[in-house]
């Protein structure tokens, strides 16, 4: 089935844009402060929002647009792949790597050590029908990344 050729990078930047906007809405708009573990899922993001970029931008290098959109899709899985090991801590199926994490920024004074969230990473702050925020970025990261691979492999249309 012929398809788009930009419809991969598109997805590839469109799908870690939306997370990654959803996790900082999440912090900044409903207070849901990340531990360390949901730092490491945002880091992929990031790389995959970049590299889809360039992708787009070397539209007209086909061999480049696929492999950035390709490398893109592999940083979306690794976030994924990180929110799986993430949701199995918060869960009870085995012990993180970290233990907690804290939000502070600025001096650093006693006072201010005493005053900042301290962040579970073993403990979800939210959850919606039984899955943490940690377990929705697996879910979501490793669909988004399947859907670009499965779009880099379909035929594309005409250079439109």
């Amino acid at each position: 089935m012929p398809t788009n050729r930009y419809a991969a990078p598109l997805v590839a930047l469109l799908a870690p844009l939306l997370l990654y906007g959803g996790a900082l809405v999440s912090q900044y708009g409903f207070g849901l402060y990340p531990c360390e573990m949901c730092y490491w899922q945002r880091w992929p993001h990031q790389a995959a929002m970049v590299l889809a970029a360039l992708a787009l931008l070397l539209r007209r290098n086909d061999a480049a647009m696929r492999t950035l959109t390709l490398l893109a899709a592999l940083a979306i899985a690794i976030s994924g792949l990180i929110g799986i090991f993430h949701a199995g801590v918060e869960y009870g199926f085995w012990e993180g790597l970290t233990t907690c994490s804290t939000t502070q920024s600025g001096p650093v004074t006693l006072d201010s050590i005493m005053a900042a969230p301290l962040i579970r990473c073993d403990v979800p702050q939210w959850t919606l029908l039984g899955i943490s925020l940690a377990g929705f970025n697996a879910i979501i990261s490793l669909a988004a990344a399947a859907l670009v691979l499965t779009l880099l492999r379909r035929r594309p249309t005409s250079a439109t």
